[in-house]
């Protein structure tokens, strides 16, 4: 095994090496610190791809790791598809700094083993490259994205022939491939010349686009309902047309949205012209996050502008939707997640039952640290809740699953970091989809009189006030990853009774498999999949988990509770928090004095 020292000479010595990168590594020499973090280890493969910052080193994204990755992906298909070659892979890029030029390395890298490529021709929405697999009937796809990280970042996504992420067990087979390739600069590639001449590459974008929405338009609830609505508009004292102000936050939405308004029959919104176009530094937004208010600071100021009803922002690449909607004091109110989540469950199965569409053996899934009020809105109207592990991978996984064993129909499917979809001929969060279903949503409730914000708070007194909230703790660099896993380990090793006030009733660990249940006295294995995730239950039926990020180096803290009212459900958020937030600071504190010590 090398040292980083040696590694960091190995790439130094490359004579093939670009000019910029080597231009990084000789800038960098005298900074042993950063160096040694490029060079100390390969990325990490994980939630289906690989993620970082771009730059030198097997530790950073660059077109030695990006071939490395796809060559180990490109065996894997070869080893366990015979038909691989011709039946293609598809890959998509972003608006980020080199996604272009990263896929174009991976279709001259898969040319090299005579793969069929198909490339999308300009930088698409992930959901497009999910829907673009099924569609061509491909072996699988690639998509360079780094989703709303910030601009230093790239990586890539990998998905498999059903348009879905890859599972762990799959992206463990593609780990050992990779390991087999000691040394990335073994990997040679066809220039773009050779691959085009070599009639195995078609690039593509407007049939996926144009099928998708008719996909998309197939599915919609009451599509004629909107242009009823329209009609009525004209009518005396009728309510005004649904506003809307829209932002790409600078990513891939902006052509798919615009063609996907008019095909669904609604005028065009107004667009956060500031962050319409493309720019790999995202120079006018302040947060690529859909969850966070600072994604909305632009957007708000024209809502209140042209007095709109509703507020959306997609993530740089278009798999996630954030919303803002008007409170009961006119102020902009950005959705959580979760809000948003049920919203839409409620809508979808409220207005399948008006209708008589609801089947008997409907399914909703989401993840282990969404909202229980979910679980709550579905058993009301008999259909199922299924748990997965947190990433869409594991969603996509199950609608496939469904669709094949038609133990369930499915219905809807999201989690709590804005990731939603509707229609399964995408297996992936859907931002698009997810966009024009919250249109028709609040359409729907505007004409009853009633905001989004308003109907949100109905569900809350008929269910319960549900409240969560998701901390982020995060520890860089080598050292930090090693303080994360001895957290956990600490978590998983002691025993704690109880938590503000209220005896843990369960905890479930997904790394043993296990939950130890101390109502019953009991510990029985859990059905899914094995991940270093930590998952207490109280006897009040709050929650809070403790997962490492599979994609930045966060631990992430997820908290969870019900209250009579949303000031008790605060107390008790607040409460639960302040005391596992203050336990992990305290022994992240002694990880790294201990460290210093060392």
């Amino acid at each position: 095994m090398l040292t980083w020292r040696e590694r960091y000479q190995h790439w130094l010595n490359r004579a093939e090496m670009d000019r910029e990168v080597k231009q990084q590594l000789l800038a960098w020499k005298d900074n042993e610190a950063l160096l040694e973090d490029c060079f100390y280890r390969d990325l990490d493969f994980g939630t289906g791809g690989i993620r970082g910052e771009i730059g030198p080193g097997p530790n950073r994204i660059n077109r030695y790791t990006i071939r490395k990755v796809v060559e180990g992906y490109a065996r894997y298909l070869l080893d366990r598809h015979a038909a691989a070659r011709n039946s293609g892979v598809v890959i998509a890029y972003d608006t980020r700094y080199k996604s272009g030029d990263f896929a174009w390395e991976a279709a001259c890298l898969l040319g090299k083993h005579g793969f069929r490529v198909y490339l999308f021709d300009r930088a698409c929405p992930t959901p497009l490259l999910s829907y673009a697999v099924r569609m061509k009937k491909a072996a699988g796809g690639i998509m360079f994205t780094a989703s709303h990280n910030p601009p230093a970042y790239n990586g890539c996504k990998l998905y498999g022939a059903d348009g879905g992420q890859l599972t762990p067990a799959i992206a463990d087979r593609i780990t050992q491939k990779i390991r087999k390739i000691e040394d990335e600069w073994s990997l040679s590639v066809l220039d773009e010349a050779s691959l085009r001449e070599s009639g195995r590459l078609t690039l593509i974008c407007e049939d996926v686009l144009q099928s998708y929405l008719s996909c998309l338009q197939a599915v919609r609830l009451r599509p004629n309902e909107k242009a009823a609505s329209d009609r009525l508009e004209a009518a005396p004292n009728a309510s005004p047309p649904l506003s809307i102000v829209f932002t790409p936050l600078h990513g891939t939405a902006l052509e798919t949205m615009q063609r996907t308004w008019a095909a669904c029959g609604y005028p065009q919104p107004t667009i956060v012209s500031e962050q319409a176009d493309p720019d790999p530094a995202f120079s006018q937004a302040s947060s690529l996050n859909p969850e966070e208010v600072d994604a909305f600071s632009l957007a708000m100021r024209y809502g209140r502008q042209v007095h709109a009803d509703l507020l959306l922002a997609t993530d740089p690449d278009a798999d996630r939707l954030g919303v803002a909607v008007l409170d009961s004091e006119d102020h902009y109110q950005v959705l959580s997640g979760n809000q948003l989540g049920v919203l839409l469950l409620d809508h979808i199965l409220s207005v399948k039952a008006e209708d008589g569409t609801l089947p008997t053996n409907g399914a909703v899934l989401k993840t282990i640290v969404s909202t229980e009020l979910a679980r709550a809105i579905a058993d009301a109207y008999g259909v199922a809740t299924i748990d997965t592990l947190t990433g869409f991978k594991y969603i996509g996984e199950k609608m496939s699953a469904y669709a094949e064993s038609g133990v369930y129909q499915f219905l809807f499917g999201f989690e709590e970091s804005n990731g939603y979809v509707i229609g399964d001929f995408v297996r992936d969060k859907d931002g698009i989809q997810a966009a024009i279903w919250t249109a028709d949503m609040c359409a729907r409730w505007k004409a009853n009189g009633k905001t989004l914000h308003q109907r949100l708070l109905e569900l809350y007194a008929v269910y319960g006030f549900y409240q969560e909230e998701l901390v982020s703790l995060e520890q860089k660099g080598k050292t930090g990853v090693s303080r994360i896993a001895a957290l956990l380990d600490h978590f998983r090793h002691n025993a704690y009774p109880d938590f503000a006030g209220e005896e843990v009733a369960k905890k479930e660990d997904y790394r043993q498999g296990t939950c130890q249940d101390f109502v019953q006295r009991r510990t029985y294995p859990l059905a899914l999949p094995l991940s270093n995730v930590l998952k207490y239950t109280l006897a009040d039926g709050s929650w809070f988990c403790l997962r490492h990020s599979g994609t930045e180096p966060k631990m992430k803290c997820y908290f969870g509770v019900k209250g009579s009212s949303l000031e008790e459900s605060n107390r008790k958020l607040a409460r639960l928090k302040q005391e596992v937030l203050s336990l992990t600071d305290r022994l992240l504190s002694e990880s790294q004095s201990a460290a210093g010590e060392a």
